[in-house]
């Protein structure tokens, strides 16, 4: 199955104390069907102090299921689901429901 939600798109959070949030994806797991999105679900991890890395207490973005993220439209901002379309020249692309336009390319 392709993936609806790619690195670089801008989510919306559904669900959770981030809720209405948005940031863009950093990272996708698909095994795990997770995702890292900027700026969203920071939580703080004491980190021990080694050779290379400074230690304290670090801000670090936490994975997020995808079910609880969903594509921002690209005219609103708003969220949308995802389908696919098969152009003229055999292209996959993606498609927002909400609008109909393009999310790649």
């Amino acid at each position: 199955m392709a993936a609806k939600i790619k690195k670089g798109d801008k989510v919306v959070v559904l669900a959770g104390r981030d809720k209405g949030r948005t940031g863009e994806v950093i990272q996708v797991m698909p095994k795990d069907e997770k995702a890292l999105v900027r700026g969203v679900n920071i939580v703080k991890r004491h980190q021990r102090q080694t050779a290379n890395q400074e230690g304290g207490i670090i801000s670090k973005e936490a994975p997020i299921h995808l079910s609880n993220v969903a594509v921002a439209d690209p005219k609103d901002g708003k969220p949308t689901r995802v389908s696919f379309q098969v152009l003229e020249d055999g292209t996959k692309v993606r498609v927002a429901k909400r609008s109909g336009e393009k999310i790649d390319g």
